[in-house]
């Protein structure tokens, strides 16, 4: 079964400095339907402007992914962590027994344009965590790459959750498929572009849950860039 999260039917937050589009339940966007997908419960597409961000608060029990598409995020936490995520790095950030960071777009003419997942981890109480890493565009071109993982499989991420997060940038005429055994289940994110999974056009913004599905099929038709989510 798969199940079609149209992008304009998203919960939508202007806050003046920020604009954040809500695939799920999320603040003052509630929506019972909505409330996340298997393990992933929050998909924010965020758009920053320049020289504001979000001030220092804290978080617990959550596996926290930043995914920048435009611009440059700067981190600080109370781990002692400081750094910079640009296009094509992959933060994560392990909330577990708490932790604390603020999040800041330093630039006075540029606005940053990220997308802020969170993943339900595999027990409460962990101890918190961050990494971070690149991933160039050609080792997306036109397939599914693993970013991350339980186990950090292939220099991918590693994540403290059933669940294994892929990355693709899908020219026009590429396909990539990623099999789902039994049991398993896939959230599909247009990151931006338009795709086919299967026979159905999702574009910019639109999300798609797989349920009793062999394997995800995806085929660039413009071409685009492209999430997947293979869940418990």
């Amino acid at each position: 079964m798969i199940t079609i999260r149209p992008a304009a039917q998203r919960g939508f937050a202007d806050h003046g400095w920020l604009k954040s589009r809500h695939t799920f339940s999320f603040a003052e966007y509630y929506h019972p339907e909505h409330m996340g997908f298997r393990g992933l419960r929050v998909i924010n597409e965020d758009r920053v402007a320049p020289g504001k961000g979000f001030g220092t608060h804290s978080h617990r029990d959550m596996e926290i992914i930043s995914y920048v598409l435009d611009g440059a995020l700067q981190h600080k936490d109370s781990l002692g962590t400081g750094s910079v995520i640009r296009p094509g790095d992959v933060q994560r950030m392990s909330a577990g027994t708490g932790v604390s960071h603020s999040e800041f777009n330093g630039s006075s003419s540029q606005p940053v344009h990220f997308l802020q997942i969170w993943i339900i981890p595999r027990a409460r109480g962990l101890q918190p965590g961050y990494e971070q890493k690149a991933f160039p565009q050609e080792a997306k071109n036109g397939k599914l790459l693993l970013v991350a993982s339980p186990d950090g499989h292939d220099g991918s991420l590693t994540l403290n959750a059933d669940a294994r997060l892929y990355a693709g940038i899908l020219g026009p005429g590429h396909s990539a498929e990623l099999p789902l055994p039994a049991g398993r289940h896939a959230w599909v994110q247009v990151v931006s572009g338009e795709l086919q999974l299967g026979d159905r056009t999702l574009t910019s913004g639109d999300g798609a849950a797989l349920s009793d599905e062999p394997a995800v099929h995806l085929r660039g038709t413009t071409g685009g860039e492209v999430l997947v989510f293979d869940l418990a």
